[in-house]
């Protein structure tokens, strides 16, 4: 039985441990409510995005459990701000302070309107307020894009401009905002598509006062009929090494987040073919360049294979990283 150090050798991981022991310990995995139906479970994916000085753009997927959903409820801290149909999986949070940060979470309500668990924590700082500014950004240009195997996309095009700057660009499908990203990004990648599926999109720039801009033009795509989570939501240059240190292996890991269009909350670690734990990052995941230790045993000299994969905005798994192949050392 491979042993597993009780704590995260980084400091940027909140809790590393299998999976199954972070939904058992985190009392997610149940047999059941107190009525003998399946237990609801905390709402995935939730990102937040400053629209504009005064304004936080949240969005959010399904919880995993297979209980009815009947609802959901947006916090700001502790304080519910919105009240909302299981139809609807984002909202736009408004009369906010400029210059602040904020904390969100969200909460499925059952049948009986009964919250369920909370979401993982997202933290947004609204920017600073303008002076008055009636004069919307320019309309962003060059809009591409490619369907990335069955379930995502990614979108490109050129930077809008504002004479206060752009906080955000909104992605739209058909008439419909379903993504934001920050004004200093001008790419998206979409997952959570269905396969074999027809989609339009289109791009908005909008500056703190919430003016926003005309329409990009309009790319037009279809995803791959299958399963294929697409090679972009893979995590990118991922490296493995051993490392012996008091009598015992570790194995560590480096890697890039992939482009998601929002924070990668967590990562599985898999070892010669089986998961091995759960990477989980807090209210921090970081960004870019993202490392990783972990456990493996005293024995020296062996031989195994490791590979990753994150988590996706929409609460699913990406792509798999290469496998990589690491001898200890004798």
């Amino acid at each position: 039985m491979r042993r597993v150090p009780p704590r995260p050798l980084l400091p940027q991981a909140a809790c590393v441990t299998a999976l199954l022991t972070v939904l058992s310990g985190c009392g997610l995995l149940s047999s059941g409510d107190d009525t003998g139906g399946p237990a609801l479970s905390e709402p995935l994916g939730v990102t937040a995005q400053a629209g504009s000085a005064t304004s936080v753009h949240v969005m959010w997927n399904r919880p995993a459990s297979t209980a009815a959903v009947e609802g959901y409820e947006v916090y700001r801290g502790e304080v519910r701000v919105k009240r909302l149909s299981a139809t609807q999986q984002m909202v736009d949070v408004t009369g906010l302070r400029p210059r602040t940060r904020y904390v969100f979470t969200v909460r499925a309500r059952d049948k009986d309107g009964e919250p369920g668990p909370a979401s993982r924590r997202v933290t947004v700082t609204t920017p600073a307020a303008v002076a008055a500014d009636r004069s919307a950004p320019s309309r962003p240009t060059g809009l591409r894009g490619e369907a990335d195997g069955a379930r995502s996309v990614s979108l490109s095009w050129r930077k809008s401009h504002d004479d206060k700057g752009v906080v955000s660009y909104d992605v739209y499908q058909g008439t419909t905002k379903i993504h934001s990203v920050p004004g200093t990004r001008t790419e998206a990648l979409l997952t959570g598509m269905r396969p074999g599926t027809a989609y339009a999109f289109s791009v908005r720039a909008r500056d703190a006062a919430d003016n926003t801009s005309p329409a990009s033009g309009t790319v037009r795509l279809t995803t791959a009929r299958g399963e294929d989570e697409g090679a972009d939501t893979a995590p990118a240059d991922f490296r493995a090494a051993v490392r012996r240190s008091d009598g015992a292996s570790y194995i560590d890991l480096t890697w890039t987040a992939p482009q998601t269009g929002g924070d990668v909350p967590a990562y599985q670690v898999y070892l010669d073919g089986k998961q091995a734990t759960t990477v989980v990052w807090g209210d921090s995941a970081p960004e870019g360049a993202a490392k990783y230790s972990f456990y493996i045993g005293e024995e020296s000299g062996a031989r195994h294979r490791v590979k990753i994969r994150a988590q996706l905005p929409d609460g699913t798994w990406g792509a798999f990283s290469p496998e990589r192949t690491v001898t200890g050392r004798q």
